[in-house]
């Protein structure tokens, strides 16, 4: 199963909308840093 996920930088207000098969994991990728985003939206 996919899940589709809103993530907003607390910083910039930057929101990364995207989908995993694993939303433990890809919460723990997006906070490391590093990783690419999907789709950025801005004032969502």
């Amino acid at each position: 199963m996919f899940y589709v996920y809103l993530l907003q930088n607390d910083v910039t207000k930057e929101t990364y909308i995207g989908y995993t098969n694993d939303v433990k994991r890809r919460l723990a990728e997006h906070n490391e840093g590093g990783k690419k985003f999907t789709t950025r939206k801005e004032g969502v």
